[in-house]
């Protein structure tokens, strides 16, 4: 499954609800989603971290949608060519990993 796919089965699911729940609501659950997975980077629990991790793209993505964002688009044109600071993959910034996210 592409991002875009994935973003379109997370519209057909959620959007109509998201949308009435609004976007600075959506945005408190994508929050809570984030911190249920950093709990679970604490505990170690594989299967607790898998449904963490796709809970959080999930609500990332409902976020995208609810803007009008196409998320694989926006990650291509951003990430495309490597590190967006120094263009280099892997990244050559001096700064500690993912700096140039």
């Amino acid at each position: 499954m592409t991002i875009a796919e994935f973003q379109r089965l997370i519209e057909r699911i959620y959007l109509e609800q998201d949308r009435r729940r609004g976007l600075a609501s959506t945005f408190v659950w994508f929050v809570e989603e984030t911190g249920e997975l950093a709990r679970a980077l604490r505990s170690g629990d594989e299967e607790q971290l898998r449904g963490e991790f796709a809970d959080v793209l999930a609500w990332l993505a409902t976020l995208a949608s609810i803007t009008g964002v196409d998320l694989e688009a926006a990650a291509q044109a951003k990430y495309r060519s490597g590190c967006p600071k120094c263009g280099r993959i892997p990244c050559a910034c001096e700064e500690a990993p993912g700096g140039g996210a």
